[in-house]
């Protein structure tokens, strides 16, 4: 098994894990058996190209095509995005009269 696969196989794992789902419920949701599913995430299996896009789709994951010379810069702007700190978002307006946590105005 390739190392590509390997990571492919890593990624799915952790897509699924962070939609909380188990093996068993994206085994229903893809119609799959959990036993096939456990493979490929163990990098047991060679995964099938429809399988692997019945995965991507369930687990709200996009598929595409990069230019081998583009793939650097792809992987540099995912890497940015998984590092960057969640913001908190900026109400669009403020109360002046608004009290704090303390009681006093802020």
């Amino acid at each position: 098994m390739g190392e590509s696969m390997a990571r492919a196989a890593e990624r799915l794992k952790a897509a699924r894990l962070a939609k909380g789902l188990s093996q068993r419920e994206l085994s229903a949701r893809t119609g799959l058996t959990q036993a096939h599913i456990s493979r490929i995430e163990n990098a047991a299996v060679d995964i099938r190209l429809p399988n692997l896009i019945e995965l991507a789709r369930v687990l709200d994951l996009e598929m595409m095509l990069v230019p081998r010379p583009l793939a650097p810069a792809v992987r540099n702007i995912i890497q940015s995005h998984r590092s960057a700190a969640p913001r908190k978002p900026r109400p669009a307006y403020r109360l002046d009269d608004v009290e704090d946590a303390a009681g006093g105005p802020r």
